[in-house]
C-alpha cells in the first residue's frame, strides 16, 4: 500500500511522530510520505496515523 498527504495537511507533527518510515516533515512545515511501497512491518503504523490525522490529510492507495 501506498500512502500521499494532501493539501489539507495543517503540520501537526502527528503522524511522522506515530510512523517516521513512512512519514516525514518537509522544510515547508507539512507532511510527506515515501513514494514507495509501505514494508509490512511499517502498515499498521501507517495506518494509525491515516486514522489520527486531525484533518483527515492522510490518504492510502
Amino acid at each position: 500500500m501506498k500512502y500521499k498527504v494532501n493539501e489539507n495537511c495543517i503540520g501537526c507533527g502527528l503522524c511522522p511522530s506515530v510512523c517516521p518510515n513512512v512519514f516525514h516533515m518537509t522544510d515547508e512545515g507539512t507532511a510527506e510520505a515515501i513514494e514507495e511501497e509501505v514494508a509490512a512491518e511499517d502498515e499498521a503504523a501507517a495506518e494509525e496515523a491515516k486514522d489520527g490525522c486531525p484533518v483527515s490529510a492522510i490518504e492510502s492507495e
